[in-house]
């Protein structure tokens, strides 16, 4: 294995030029780090400037005064790990193509350098294998819009080095994001494990006539969701006490929804196109004017909770 070394200052190198690529790339160029984005399509990548930049001003609108570089450039023509400090891996959801670009960095890139994936469903343990530097190799799963929300997930395979694991949280933590270290490469890792067990009560009511889509939607956000910006789950038990939470999960606990797989409230509408707002229709109707409205929204409360996260950082109050 080779030496592990701390990592400080040097260019992040963002494999893939899609939106999640994109997003990444700007959460590096906005503090200041020197920021490579490779791809294949000729015509996309050179058109990704613009992009990468307008979501760096999201992040922080003086980020050009911070000196980070920005380089788009071809995945098989790019040989310069000079300075490097972290490789990441964005491309679509394929296993065989992560395997085959994690296969070609393990050859390309140095050893001392590590490699992640923001893949959400295959765990670095399939992607790098028994790859001969597969030690350094991570998931670093990110949630979209991936420059607004903070959250990454640092997830170890069955050859990843702990150590390493920590200087990419430090990475990390010093570019504003909340990174996670979850030690044990299980399906869904953290962050998603816990979104759909919430999904799939959440879908309990309405495949049985309980309650609508919308019922579902102010229920989360302006009760416990609303309470989760604040503090997080366990943290809020501890503030409210563990006591009235037993007792009342002996009750509710045996009525929850154990099923295996998505309910038909679901199935039916994908198999029916209804697949959401890029196709026009979910379990409501989406004209573009609204379409455009939400997403808009959306984006804008995710700024502002990002700010007030920022002005209030957590602290610990021993």
């Amino acid at each position: 294995m080779a030496k592990v070394v701390v990592i400080g200052t040097g260019t992040v190198v963002v494999i893939g030029t899609g939106t999640m690529g994109i997003g990444i790339a700007a959460g590096f160029l906005a503090h200041g780090t020197d920021t490579v984005v490779l791809g294949r399509d000729q015509i996309k990548y050179e058109s990704l400037t613009k992009a990468i930049q307008t979501c760096a001003s999201t992040v922080h609108s003086r980020w050009p005064e911070f000196g980070g570089k920005l380089m788009i450039g071809n995945i098989d023509q790019w040989n310069d790990w000079t300075d490097t400090q972290f490789v990441i891996e964005t491309v679509s959801e394929r296993l065989d193509l992560k395997k085959a670009i994690f296969a070609d960095l393990d050859r390309r890139v140095p050893t001392h350098i590590p490699i992640g994936s923001n893949s959400s469903g295959f765990p670095i343990s399939a992607i790098a294998g028994d790859l001969p530097s597969a030690h350094r190799m991570f998931n670093t799963h990110y949630f979209m819009p991936a420059h607004i929300i903070p959250f990454v997930e640092i997830v170890m395979g069955e050859h990843s080095d702990p150590t390493l694991a920590q200087a990419l949280c430090d990475l990390y933590r010093a570019h504003h994001k909340k990174p996670v270290l979850v030690k044990k490469d299980i399906p869904g890792f953290l962050a998603n494990r816990i979104q759909h067990a919430l999904m799939r009560e959440a879908l309990s009511p309405i495949e049985n006539g309980i309650a609508t889509p919308d019922d579902i939607d102010t229920a989360v956000r302006y009760s416990f969701g609303f309470r989760y910006a604040a503090v997080g789950p366990i943290t809020q038990k501890e503030i409210s006490g563990w006591e009235g939470m037993t007792l009342a999960a002996e009750l509710i606990y045996p009525s929850l929804s154990n099923i295996t797989a998505p309910p038909p409230c679901v199935t039916n509408l994908i198999k029916s196109g209804k697949t959401g707002i890029t196709k026009g229709a979910g379990f409501k109707d989406w004209q573009p004017k609204a379409a455009a409205k939400i997403k808009q929204q959306y984006e804008e409360r995710l700024k502002a909770a990002f700010d007030v996260l920022q002005l209030t950082p957590d602290e610990d109050p021993t």
